[in-house]
Parts: C-alpha cells; structure tokens; sequence
C-alpha cells in the first residue's frame, strides 16, 4: 500500500512539473498593441450615438489603466470594447 501511494505521489509531482512551465506561458498581450487595434477597429466601426460613447469611455479607461501598467485590466477593457463593435 506504502508503494501505490508513493507512486500517485510522484505521478502527481510529475504530471504539476511538466504543467508548470505553461502556466506562465500566457502572458497578457501590451495593453499598446490592444490599443492600436482598437483605434484601427473604432476608425471604420458604424457604431450608433449610444454604443460610439461607451466605446470611447472603454477606451478612456483603458488608457488609463494602460498608463498605470496594469495590462491586463486594460487589455479586459479594450476587449470590452471590441465586442462592443463585433470584434
């Protein structure tokens, strides 16, 4: 019994170390290059009065968040605003 458990241990030691590496794999993309697809999406979007202004609010706030390097909240709220205009 002491050997069935010893070997789930360290197949379950294994199966996390070979996992590991790709868990910092997904780093989150520069809130810049977010941005400047944002602004080339919202240059020949056809947004009405209504979804334009939360589109730019969204880009307002991402900018500032990007400003506060914190990529990964601007990046949320750039992509927020994409969908917005169906991207």
């Amino acid at each position: 019994m002491k050997n069935f458990t010893l070997k789930i241990l360290l197949s379950g030691l294994a199966a996390v170390s070979l996992c590991a590496p790709f868990a910092f794999a997904a780093k989150p993309v520069p809130c810049e290059k977010m941005l400047s697809e944002l602004q080339t999406t919202m240059a020949t979007a056809h947004l009405n009065d209504t979804d334009n202004a939360k589109v730019k609010e969204l880009e307002k706030k991402g900018i500032e968040r990007c400003s506060a390097d914190d990529d990964v909240h601007a990046d949320q709220i750039f992509a927020e605003a994409l969908k917005i205009m169906g991207k």
